[in-house]
């Protein structure tokens, strides 16, 4: 089978685990652990390192500057030669949030997105909030409600919406499924959320617009959860199993059925194998 290179993106607010992620997922390229491995020498490593150096002591890494944005790009490679770039825009989160409250993706984002072949979106269930809607109240429901204003905030379901429309535009790519990037969601923080359903279940229980809104725009949106750290771990106090063991004997993912495998590799293999 010939090689195929592509462009895989992640995206996702602070707090959802990204470096964490980063960091888990460098060790098993680099060592091979999975079906992925490096294909080449990968650029501005520098935060993944970092977070490798607290995770080896057994501490939870540290949060990402707002500033920074430095891309790192990884390029890896499968057993039956397909290739890909894996992209790290490694930035604070906050600047998603900024996106979203400016309503103006800069020129930075516009590049990778108009490059990217496949999005991967990283999403925390545990820290989302779920507004109130025609939905869950009713409008005859709200006869007598108090009319005081009051500040409204948008759901943190109709933001996610919301920023992936603005990539769609910013990308040229509204209204030409021929032309839609593919689409992968991770779950993450998993082992926090006490689920025990699939992701898919977990992701149209927690947030059903969110999840309406992919299955109208992307026929098949990959769906998998994530525990990078598999416990979570603090800023300050060693974990001795962590130190012991090393950070390569933890983390998992929750395949789209809901089984469970240790390759943090998977989900970047599975947007992988959409380009076969």
């Amino acid at each position: 089978m010939s090689a195929f290179e592509s462009s895989i993106l992640l995206i996702g607010e602070s707090g959802v685990g990204k470096t964490h992620y980063g960091a888990q997922l460098l060790r098993r390229l680099m060592n091979g652990d999975g079906r992925l491995r490096m294909n080449g020498a990968a650029t501005n490593l520098e935060p993944f390192e970092a977070a490798l150096d607290s995770l080896n002591e057994g501490r939870a890494a540290g949060h990402t500057a707002t500033s920074i944005y430095v891309d790192s790009v990884w390029p890896i490679i499968d057993a039956d030669g397909h290739k890909a770039e894996l992209v790290w825009p490694e930035y604070g989160g906050e600047q998603i949030k900024t996106i979203i409250e400016s309503r103006r993706v800069p020129d930075t984002w516009q590049t990778r997105i108009g490059a990217a072949d496949a999005w991967l979106l990283l999403i925390r269930l545990q820290q989302t909030r779920i507004g109130d809607d025609i939905f869950s109240r009713p409008l005859e429901n709200l006869r007598g409600s108090s009319t005081d204003n009051r500040e409204v905030q948008p759901s943190d379901q109709a933001r996610l919406i919301e920023l992936l429309q603005m990539f769609l535009f910013a990308g040229g790519l509204s209204g030409r499924s021929d032309r839609l990037p593919r689409l992968g969601v991770l779950l993450t923080c998993w082992d926090e959320a006490a689920i025990e359903t699939t992701p898919e279940e977990a992701l149209n229980e927690r947030l059903p617009l969110l999840a309406a809104f992919l299955r109208s725009t992307w026929k098949t949106p990959l769906i998998m959860g994530l525990s990078a750290l598999e416990r979570p771990l603090s800023p300050t106090a060693r974990d001795m199993d962590y130190v012991s063991q090393g950070p390569e004997h933890f983390g998992y993912i929750i395949r789209p059925d809901g089984t469970r495998s240790n390759d943090l590799t998977a989900p970047i293999h599975a947007m992988l194998s959409m380009f076969a």
